[in-house]
């Protein structure tokens, strides 16, 4: 029975690699790929997976939404923040509240619905999610004018706290635990001691990186994994807001320098992807489609009025005094307001925590969030071509912290030797080629800054930048010289071989080897091989 659920658990794993190459060529969200999964394993596959505990999905959901909001807050590049936070941070607070309060009195005035349920499902929905907006941005390399994506990633990114800390107050009205006091004590300790809490982690965890030498390597993204966990846990315990305290510490530590910070990028990168297309997928196993008929068409009503009206006016409401802003671009903002699987937990964690709901709230926010996906982020390109807010001269992964990805410039070094033809030689007097520049020279372990009439001595380290070579099909292999090898004993320009030897590895030292290079048994050889060899 375990190996057929290990079995499961990679079929299942390979399919949603899969949905995400399609969805990414088709331009619709990733995450609503995986929720479709769910959906259909948990009620139409070969081995129905049937996810009925609520609260375990909850308890599930929460601790991957940690994960996403500490990397919302690390992925996010200040420098390019900072000139929108101010519209940023209210879009995330005033603008959240304006959507909530829209919807539940539209809920309330037109559906029918009690006040305190409807103020309960605007809660729920007033957060947007970062990860679908910007899987269809970065996929299409959608760069927008005026500031637009920075102030959209860093307004998705905060304000997933402020609904989640409305949806409290909420359920707590509906149980009837809300007096004045300790509501206006409820919001207190959820922005002071969850903001308190981020801010003396976040620089806490900051002295140690830039101080403490991790001996082994990887324990410091051990280190990072424990702060992002501690960052949510520590404020949860004292009643502040853990998910504003993980976005804190996580752009705070996200916009420092400290070294191995670009692999801990890399693993945090890949552990929020996998815990989006974890809640999507643990949504699609609790979902049941034989209930969702009677939650279609009040979505559907939500839906269209926080389309046309609740989001649109919070969003014009917030920008229009800036007048920085023009209409079409305010509407492109409002647009892309997608709501995403914060919605859901949410929605979850008010089902399982109030008593005497009248209405199918889980249901009803599932299905809003699967026509958001669906509808507005299948037509996020679209939109931006009509109301005219691309900007072609806009890299939008300058956005993120992890926008090195796109440049195709690279250092390299050599060692000059007495037999060089660079040796004795004065920089403009090389004759560079264009797209290589000499960018350092180290010198007897110090630091030379080139100029033109610089000489180039015996012992230099030249260091130069260039072009990235783009190609996909090149690849880097290691072969040992073995005992009883041919090449053993000769130069590498009599048995050339199979590829370029780029390097040589011999005992601890490090080689760049040349035609006349003998090699010896033993010798590790790394090898340039482009794809035409292959």
């Amino acid at each position: 029975m375990t190996s057929l659920f290990l079995v499961l658990i990679a079929a299942i794993v390979l399919i949603c690699i899969w949905l995400n190459n399609v969805s990414m060529r088709i331009g619709i969200p990733t995450l609503l790929a995986f929720i479709l999964l769910g959906i259909f394993v948990g009620n139409v596959g070969f081995i129905p997976i049937q996810l009925d505990s609520q609260d375990f999905a909850r308890e599930t959901c929460t601790i991957a939404l940690i994960f996403i909001m500490f990397y919302g807050g690390f992925g996010t590049r200040w420098k390019a923040v900072k000139p929108v936070i101010r519209e940023a941070g209210l879009l995330a607070s005033a603008g959240v509240i304006a959507t909530a309060a829209l919807t539940g009195v539209f809920c309330h005035l037109v559906l029918g619905w009690s006040l305190a349920e409807g103020l309960l499902i605007g809660s729920v929905l007033g957060s947007t999610d970062a990860a679908s907006v910007f899987s269809i941005l970065r996929s299409k390399r959608m760069g927008l004018k005026n500031n637009i994506a920075p102030m959209l990633e860093a307004e998705s990114g905060s304000n997933d706290p402020f609904a989640y800390m409305m949806t409290a107050v909420m359920i707590a009205v509906i149980n009837g635990e809300a007096s004045a006091g300790a509501t206006v004590w409820m919001l207190f300790s959820q922005l002071v001691f969850g903001a308190g809490c981020g801010l003396l982690i976040a620089y806490g965890a900051s002295w140690i990186l830039q101080r403490f030498n991790f001996m082994t390597e990887g324990f410091d993204t051990l280190f990072i994994f424990a702060i992002a966990v501690a960052s949510y846990a520590i404020p949860d315990l004292m009643g502040g807001n853990g998910y504003l305290s993980a976005y804190l510490v996580g752009i705070i530590l996200g916009n420092e320098d400290f070294k191995g910070k670009k692999a801990i990028v890399g693993f945090f990168d890949g552990m929020t992807g996998l815990m989006q297309v974890l809640i999507f997928f643990i949504l699609g196993l609790l979902a049941r489609p034989s209930e969702m008929h009677l939650a279609i068409l009040p979505a559907l009503a939500i839906f269209a009025f926080m389309l046309l009206a609740a989001r649109p006016l919070s969003v014009m409401g917030i920008l229009a005094p800036f007048r920085k802003y023009k209409l079409s671009q305010q509407v492109f903002i409002s647009f892309v307001g997608l709501r995403g699987a914060a919605s859901i937990v949410f929605a979850i964690m008010a089902v399982t925590s109030c008593t005497g709901l009248n209405h199918d709230l889980f249901n009803i926010v599932f299905c809003l969030v699967l026509i958001s996906l669906l509808f507005q982020g299948s037509l996020i390109p679209q939109a931006a071509k009509l109301l005219k807010v691309i900007d072609p001269k806009v890299n939008i992964l300058k956005t993120f912290n992890d926008y090195t990805e796109d440049t195709d410039l690279e250092f390299g070094s050599i060692k000059l030797e007495e037999s060089s033809p660079w040796t004795g030689k004065s920089i403009r007097e090389l004759c560079l080629p264009a797209g290589l520049m000499i960018a350092m020279i180290i010198r007897r372990g110090k630091r030379v800054v080139p100029r033109g009439d610089t000489v180039l001595e015996a012992g230099d380290e030249v260091i130069f930048l260039s072009h990235a070579v783009n190609d996909i099909g090149a690849s880097l292999i290691e072969k040992r010289v073995k005992p009883g090898s041919r090449r053993a004993g000769h130069s590498l320009k009599e048995y050339p071989g199979d590829g370029i030897v780029v390097m040589i590895i011999r005992d601890k030292e490090t080689m760049i080897p040349t035609g006349d290079t003998v090699l010896h048994i033993g010798d590790r050889l790394v090898l340039y091989r482009p794809s035409a060899l292959e």
